[in-house]
């Protein structure tokens, strides 16, 4: 069963959101925080797979993306994106009473997942980050030119994604907010206060995946695993390998029920 609805989110601000619950048992919910520019509804892949295997999504837009309130891709705070989600993951514990919660983000969405899951992970099962990561002490991203939106060749080696993401209107195709990188800082200082499972995947044909080792090595947990995809870009959900990245991020969550 799929919905959609708004919750009122810090400030006010009208957030969207999509939730697909399957048609038998469920076993336990996905909670999505979705990537820089994007929205929920480009997780298809994701939601097709896990859906009918008896989990349930929930997916909201970030403030300033898809069809939430907010200047768009603008926000005063990492920690706004945090918030958000805490109202979400309300939701779906108030819906789910009885069923453990797995947060799942990507790319900037692996960020906030990180951030949140510092402050709020005794109420998680586990964490799965794809497509992000964090740079080693002393290291900072390349700089990017001014005004340039973000490139979409690194996406995917599908050319059918790279087509439906150009001609998605709910995508922002303007440039990227300088001030975004700068709020890594605080992703990387709480990398070390996380100790629940966590499932790091990303391919390695982008920089996601040094970056993503680097996030595995400073993770607090005990309980910890690393997947690298040997040539995969930045959506690995989306790659054209997408039905065995999923598999193996099933039989992790299994092995976390």
């Amino acid at each position: 069963m799929h919905r959609e609805g708004y919750f009122k989110g810090l400030k006010d601000f009208r957030i969207y959101y999509q939730s697909w619950l399957p048609e038998g048992q469920m076993r336990a919910a996905l909670l999505v925080a979705h990537g820089f520019a994007e929205h929920s509804g480009r997780y298809g892949n994701l939601i097709s797979y896990f859906v009918p295997r008896g989990w349930a999504a929930y997916i909201p837009d970030h403030r300033g993306h898809g069809k939430s309130d907010g200047e768009r891709v603008q926000v005063d705070r990492f920690s706004d994106y945090v918030d958000d989600l805490k109202t979400m993951f309300d939701i779906v514990r108030k819906e789910n009473p009885d069923k453990k919660v797995f947060l799942v983000g990507h790319s900037m969405g692996s960020a906030i997942s990180l951030l949140y899951a510092a402050r709020f992970q005794d109420e998680l099962a586990g964490l799965v980050t794809s497509g992000g990561g964090i740079n080693r002490p002393g290291e900072t991203q390349p700089p990017r030119p001014a005004g340039q939106p973000l490139d979409t060749g690194f996406l995917s080696r599908d050319p059918e994604v790279i087509k439906a993401y150009v001609s998605d209107p709910l995508v922002y195709r303007g440039p990227i907010p300088p001030r975004l990188g700068g709020m890594m800082s605080d992703v990387a200082a709480a990398v070390p206060l996380i100790s629940l499972p966590a499932l790091i995947m990303a391919g390695d044909d982008v920089p996601d995946g040094e970056r993503s080792r680097t996030l595995f090595e400073s993770l607090g947990s005990k309980d910890k695993t690393l997947k690298l995809y040997a040539g995969l870009r930045h959506e690995i959900f989306n790659e054209p390998e997408h039905l065995q990245v999923m598999a193996d991020m099933t039989a992790w969550l299994d092995r976390h029920l």
